[in-house]
Protein backbone atom coordinates (compact mmCIF):
# COMPACT_ATOMS: atom_id res chain seq x y z
CA UNK A 1 0.00 0.00 0.00
CA UNK A 2 1.37 3.21 -1.07
CA UNK A 3 2.55 5.76 2.21
CA UNK A 4 1.33 10.05 1.71
CA UNK A 5 2.61 12.42 4.20
CA UNK A 6 0.29 15.57 4.55
CA UNK A 7 1.12 18.38 6.47
CA UNK A 8 0.29 22.31 7.01
CA UNK A 9 3.41 24.88 6.37
CA UNK A 10 2.20 26.63 9.29
CA UNK A 11 3.43 26.19 13.01
CA UNK A 12 0.30 27.32 14.86
CA UNK A 13 -1.73 25.09 17.21
CA UNK A 14 -4.99 26.24 15.41
CA UNK A 15 -4.04 26.13 11.74
CA UNK A 16 -6.59 26.81 9.24
CA UNK A 17 -4.26 24.68 6.84
CA UNK A 18 -3.85 22.16 9.17
CA UNK A 19 -7.86 22.03 9.19
CA UNK A 20 -7.68 21.45 5.54
CA UNK A 21 -4.59 18.99 4.50
CA UNK A 22 -6.46 16.72 7.29
CA UNK A 23 -9.63 16.81 6.07
CA UNK A 24 -7.92 16.47 2.37
CA UNK A 25 -6.05 13.60 3.95
CA UNK A 26 -9.51 11.93 4.77
CA UNK A 27 -10.29 11.72 1.42
CA UNK A 28 -7.39 9.59 0.26
CA UNK A 29 -8.74 5.68 -0.12
CA UNK A 30 -6.00 3.90 -1.54
CA UNK A 31 -2.76 4.37 0.59
CA UNK A 32 -2.07 4.99 4.18
CA UNK A 33 -1.69 8.74 5.52
CA UNK A 34 0.80 10.33 8.11
CA UNK A 35 0.01 13.56 9.15
CA UNK A 36 2.95 15.23 10.03
CA UNK A 37 3.33 18.22 12.36
CA UNK A 38 6.05 20.60 11.97
CA UNK A 39 6.07 21.92 15.75
CA UNK A 40 7.26 18.26 15.83
CA UNK A 41 10.67 18.77 14.03
CA UNK A 42 11.62 22.13 16.23
CA UNK A 43 14.66 23.65 13.93
CA UNK A 44 16.70 26.89 15.05
CA UNK A 45 16.70 29.38 12.30
CA UNK A 46 18.65 28.77 9.56
CA UNK A 47 21.85 30.45 9.00
CA UNK A 48 25.50 29.59 7.19
CA UNK A 49 27.11 30.27 10.91
CA UNK A 50 25.03 28.22 13.12
CA UNK A 51 25.36 25.29 9.65
CA UNK A 52 28.86 25.43 9.40
CA UNK A 53 29.36 25.52 14.02
CA UNK A 54 26.96 22.80 14.66
CA UNK A 55 26.05 21.00 11.37
CA UNK A 56 22.34 20.62 9.94
CA UNK A 57 19.66 19.36 13.12
CA UNK A 58 18.89 16.28 13.11
CA UNK A 59 14.97 17.57 12.78
CA UNK A 60 15.80 18.44 9.30
CA UNK A 61 17.02 14.88 8.43
CA UNK A 62 13.91 13.14 10.39
CA UNK A 63 11.53 15.29 7.79
CA UNK A 64 13.53 14.96 5.00
CA UNK A 65 13.61 11.11 5.40
CA UNK A 66 9.79 11.80 5.86
CA UNK A 67 9.52 12.96 2.58
CA UNK A 68 11.89 10.32 0.83
CA UNK A 69 10.14 7.40 2.15
CA UNK A 70 6.78 8.59 0.92
CA UNK A 71 4.73 8.00 -2.23
CA UNK A 72 3.09 11.31 -2.06
CA UNK A 73 3.17 14.74 -0.48
CA UNK A 74 -0.26 16.75 0.63
CA UNK A 75 0.87 20.11 1.28
CA UNK A 76 -1.26 23.03 2.60
CA UNK A 77 0.34 26.46 3.00
CA UNK A 78 -0.08 29.19 5.63
CA UNK A 79 0.51 32.35 3.31
CA UNK A 80 1.86 35.10 5.96
CA UNK A 81 2.57 38.71 4.50
CA UNK A 82 1.95 37.01 0.86
CA UNK A 83 4.51 34.15 1.28
CA UNK A 84 5.82 31.07 3.46
CA UNK A 85 5.65 31.35 6.88
CA UNK A 86 8.34 31.62 8.73
CA UNK A 87 8.27 28.03 10.48
CA UNK A 88 7.83 26.36 6.81
CA UNK A 89 10.43 28.42 5.42
CA UNK A 90 12.77 27.50 7.55
CA UNK A 91 12.54 24.10 7.21
CA UNK A 92 12.48 24.11 3.83
CA UNK A 93 16.11 25.64 4.02
CA UNK A 94 17.09 23.50 6.67
CA UNK A 95 15.79 20.24 4.11
CA UNK A 96 17.69 21.88 0.65
CA UNK A 97 21.36 22.00 2.65
CA UNK A 98 20.50 18.52 2.95
CA UNK A 99 19.22 17.45 -0.53
CA UNK A 100 18.53 20.28 -3.11
CA UNK A 101 15.78 18.15 -4.79
CA UNK A 102 13.54 18.06 -1.62
CA UNK A 103 10.73 16.46 -2.92
CA UNK A 104 12.37 13.61 -4.50
CA UNK A 105 9.83 13.77 -7.58
CA UNK A 106 7.00 13.07 -5.67
CA UNK A 107 3.30 13.62 -6.77
CA UNK A 108 2.32 16.63 -4.85
CA UNK A 109 -1.23 18.51 -3.93
CA UNK A 110 -0.67 21.72 -3.28
CA UNK A 111 -3.40 23.29 -1.47
CA UNK A 112 -4.02 26.80 0.84
CA UNK A 113 -6.79 28.42 2.46
CA UNK A 114 -7.23 31.90 4.43
CA UNK A 115 -9.51 34.20 5.91
CA UNK A 116 -9.95 35.99 2.81
CA UNK A 117 -11.26 35.52 -0.35
CA UNK A 118 -7.49 34.77 -2.06
CA UNK A 119 -7.52 31.77 -0.12
CA UNK A 120 -3.67 31.87 -0.38
CA UNK A 121 -2.97 32.70 -3.29
CA UNK A 122 0.41 34.62 -3.24
CA UNK A 123 1.50 31.56 -1.68
CA UNK A 124 0.39 28.99 -4.25
CA UNK A 125 1.63 30.86 -6.66
CA UNK A 126 5.52 31.57 -5.16
CA UNK A 127 5.39 27.46 -4.74
CA UNK A 128 4.29 26.60 -7.61
CA UNK A 129 7.04 28.67 -9.26
CA UNK A 130 9.39 27.44 -6.33
CA UNK A 131 9.29 23.57 -6.24
CA UNK A 132 9.65 22.28 -9.25
CA UNK A 133 13.17 23.36 -9.08
CA UNK A 134 13.28 21.25 -5.56
CA UNK A 135 12.09 18.24 -8.13
CA UNK A 136 8.50 18.56 -7.07
CA UNK A 137 5.76 16.76 -9.13
CA UNK A 138 2.58 19.43 -8.87
CA UNK A 139 -0.44 16.99 -9.64
CA UNK A 140 -2.79 20.03 -8.79
CA UNK A 141 -3.39 23.15 -6.51
CA UNK A 142 -5.96 24.33 -4.34
CA UNK A 143 -7.03 27.08 -2.95
CA UNK A 144 -10.02 27.41 -0.48
CA UNK A 145 -11.18 31.10 0.50
CA UNK A 146 -13.03 32.66 3.59
CA UNK A 147 -12.27 29.44 5.38
CA UNK A 148 -14.44 30.52 8.10
CA UNK A 149 -17.35 30.38 5.52
CA UNK A 150 -16.88 27.32 3.59
CA UNK A 151 -15.05 25.00 6.32
CA UNK A 152 -17.07 23.50 9.24
CA UNK A 153 -16.51 20.33 11.41
CA UNK A 154 -14.04 19.31 9.92
CA UNK A 155 -15.04 19.74 6.30
CA UNK A 156 -15.88 22.01 3.21
CA UNK A 157 -19.46 23.00 3.30
CA UNK A 158 -19.62 24.79 -0.46
CA UNK A 159 -20.63 21.88 -2.29
CA UNK A 160 -18.64 23.51 -5.48
CA UNK A 161 -15.18 23.55 -3.73
CA UNK A 162 -15.44 20.60 -1.99
CA UNK A 163 -16.33 18.81 -5.04
CA UNK A 164 -13.29 20.72 -6.74
CA UNK A 165 -10.58 19.71 -3.82
CA UNK A 166 -12.72 15.57 -4.90
CA UNK A 167 -11.31 15.89 -8.22
CA UNK A 168 -7.97 17.76 -6.95
CA UNK A 169 -7.53 14.67 -4.83
CA UNK A 170 -8.28 12.26 -8.16
CA UNK A 171 -5.63 13.80 -9.43
CA UNK A 172 -3.60 13.34 -6.87
CA UNK A 173 -4.34 9.32 -6.30
CA UNK A 174 -3.92 8.61 -9.65
CA UNK A 175 -0.46 10.19 -9.99
CA UNK A 176 0.78 8.52 -7.56
CA UNK A 177 -0.50 5.14 -8.74
CA UNK A 178 1.25 6.29 -12.15
CA UNK A 179 4.44 7.03 -10.34
CA UNK A 180 4.44 3.60 -8.74
CA UNK A 181 3.78 1.96 -11.65
CA UNK A 182 6.53 3.73 -13.43
CA UNK A 183 9.06 2.36 -10.25
CA UNK A 184 7.88 -1.01 -10.88
CA UNK A 185 8.70 -1.17 -14.76
CA UNK A 186 12.20 0.55 -14.54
Amino acid sequence: MKNIIAFAGSNSKNSINKELVTYASSLITEANVTILDINDFGLPIYGIDLENSQGIPDNAHRFLEAIKKSDGILLSLAEHNGAYSTAFKNLFDWMSRIEGKTFYGKPMLLMATAPGGRGGASVLEIAKNRFPYHDAEIVDVFSLPFFGKNFENGKITDKELDEKLKTSIGKFEKAVSEADLSKEVA
